[in-house]
């Protein structure tokens, strides 16, 4: 048998564990009595530590390295990691959707239960995401991480597929279109199609060349979005308060503000169309509790510090949520709310002040909050796709994963606005808002992550891999998973009025084929990189790792290996793609050596 033919125990064997050295020669005996390697199988686990004060943890060898320091800092403190949630959660979902929601579920009673389990919804979506963070502590990115952790077979499978997926979906065109609505609103005129895209191109633009570091550093970006957010949190305060008023009575405006709640659930569907259809409004006005998980390894001891103040983030919106909602059925009749939709806010406002000054304060409070919603999934999702450049699936790694000059990573930013750009000139006004959350909330990716707590659950204890900082109560997981099954099949169930009934001008499930449509590609992708080029061309893709001059910067680049220097090239590099030291024999090599 050959060296390279020992390069892993044979797949019937045992789990393997490989110790860097003992605990009796080890002035650090608590984290090195900790395996450096476990196999098992196919799979192989290095032992990792960031700089973040997270510990130590393991992950498969086929993910991007972890970095020993953060290159984007550690700035992400307690306050941030508040408002990095509240100002995403709190973007144009509470001040758009309600309407849309309200005329799906047909009745006041249903659409508040709705935001009621809205809120349950995200308190187990924000456990799930605090069990996959306290497995991997020490890489930023959320799903990026999870998926290609949770399925490390067949090799680079899920990274592609994310990343492609990812680049495709990578626009935040909603919330621009929204503020745009809100500025023209403020303005006093009803503005062409073209008036209000050109508004929101140029926020959007401001807000990437802001959060890019292009004007500030990292650092004051942030601060941006904590001071935005306590806008935010004032904005709710006061539309929670005006409501308690008009419910007492206290605005001449209203001559009947309990007329709503009298026989609340009056009028409720059971239409299945319509219900999954209240519910991806849900899902979108919710959507941001798991946002700090963006950024993890910017965090100093990060499972404990989300874990508290994460969870408070959720709490506080979804007071506020229920609140708002309530003011909202206080002060507008039902009829005319149900067919707000973008601007459900902006009549709340009208209907209770009037069309004068005090209407324009509020709206510029809108305004702000859509923006700093810009700011926030900015800073989350550039994050993200540093993550997916960081695996080498995409080409042109550097660029993706480079933080140059500014501290911050331009590539990502610069996607982020190509994208945004295009899906707000592309399609049709009218159309655009409901559909782009209709596809960037069909959920494939989310059902496969919490599907993907299980399996990591039941192999990191077969593999006797030590138990992580926090786990999430079964019944919130469980929960969780059959939110995300109803709202990926029921969206089929066609609406009352037939097919083009839906809640857009066209086919009601364009949005589910064309979410499909895109994983059909991201499939065809795969496998033409990974399988039909190669065999044509003689070739074997394997990663490698590169490491930056400043030697905190780590990534995987995938290369094209000459089928003719396959074994030699494993016999160079670890399982993860690190070039070995000549001369010189691992503690995992010694052990593999013996077991063969």
């Amino acid at each position: 048998m050959g060296w390279t033919d020992r390069l892993r125990p044979s797949k019937e064997s045992a789990v393997t564990t490989v110790y860097a050295q003992s605990s009796e020669t080890s002035p650090n005996a608590s984290s090195l009595d900790q395996p450096s390697v476990i196999y098992d199988g196919e799979l192989t686990y290095n032992r990792v530590q960031a700089g973040n004060g997270s510990g130590v943890a393991y992950q498969e060898a086929a993910g991007a390295p972890v970095e020993s320091s953060s290159p984007l800092g550690y700035e992400v403190g307690w306050v941030t990691i508040l408002f990095l949630n509240i100002n995403q959660m709190i973007g144009t979902g509470i001040f758009s959707t309600p309407g849309s929601i309200l005329k799906s579920t047909g009745s006041i009673g249903l659409a508040l239960m709705y935001w009621a389990i809205g809120a349950l919804m995200a308190v187990a979506g924000f456990g799930t995401y605090l069990e996959l963070a306290s497995y991997f502590p020490n890489r930023s990115g959320s799903e990026v991480v999870y998926l290609e952790q949770a399925y490390p077979r067949p090799k680079y499978l899920f990274p592609i597929v994310f990343a492609v997926q990812s680049v495709i979906l990578s626009f935040s065109s909603s919330n621009a279109v929204v503020l745009s609505r809100y500025v023209w609103r403020i303005a006093g005129k009803v503005p062409s199609d073209w008036e209000m895209k050109g508004v929101a191109i140029a926020a959007y633009t401001a807000a990437v060349i802001y959060s890019a570091g292009v004007v500030v550093h990292n650092r004051y970006s942030l601060w941006a979005v904590n001071l935005l957010g306590a806008f935010k949190i004032a904005t709710l305060v006061f539309i929670s308060i005006t409501g308690f008023v008009v419910l007492g009575g206290g605005v001449s405006r209203i001559t009947d503000p309990g007329v709503n709640f009298n026989n609340a659930f009056a009028g409720t569907t059971s239409n299945g169309n319509d219900l999954s259809s209240a519910l991806v409004s849900i899902v979108f006005s919710y959507s941001g509790y798991q946002n700090a998980f963006n950024v993890v390894n910017e965090i100093k001891d990060p499972v404990r510090t989300i874990k508290k103040h994460g969870l408070i983030s959720v709490a506080i919106v979804s007071v506020l949520y229920m609140l708002c909602n309530v003011a909202y059925f206080a002060a507008v009749d039902k009829q005319s709310f149900s067919q707000s939709k973008e601007i459900a806010a902006a009549v709340f406002f009208t209907q209770v002040f009037g069309s004068g000054a005090a209407e324009t304060v509020l709206n510029v409070l809108v305004l702000l909050s859509a923006y700093g919603n810009l700011l926030a999934v900015l800073i989350g999702q550039s994050r993200m796709i540093r993550e997916i450049g960081r695996q080498g699936v995409l080409p042109g790694t550097q660029f993706w994963v480079s933080t140059k000059p500014f501290g911050t990573p331009l590539g990502p930013y610069a996607l982020k606005w190509a994208m945004t750009i295009l899906m707000i000139v592309a399609p049709p006004a009218g159309d655009a808002f409901q559909f782009v959350v209709n596809l960037q909330t069909y959920p494939m990716f989310i059902l496969a992550m919490v599907i993907g707590v299980f399996i990591l659950r039941r192999r990191r204890t077969k593999s006797n891999i030590p138990r992580s900082q926090f786990r999430v109560w079964d019944v919130l997981l469980v929960f969780f998973t059959l939110i995300q099954v109803f709202v990926l099949v029921m969206p089929w169930w066609p609406p009352k009025g037939g097919p083009y009934a839906g809640d857009v001008s066209f086919w009601y499930a364009t949005y589910c084929v064309v979410g499909i449509g895109i994983m059909v590609i991201c499939g065809l992708y795969y496998i033409a990189w990974m399988y039909v080029l190669p065999k044509w061309l003689g070739y074997s893709v394997r990663a490698e790792i590169v490491t930056a001059e400043d030697e905190t910067t780590a990534t995987h680049r995938l290369v094209k290996v000459p089928l003719a220097e396959v074994a030699q090239w494993d016999a160079e590099h670890t399982e993860s793609g690190e070039l070995r030291r000549r001369g010189t024999t691992t503690d995992s090599d010694s052990v593999r050596e013996q077991k063969t």
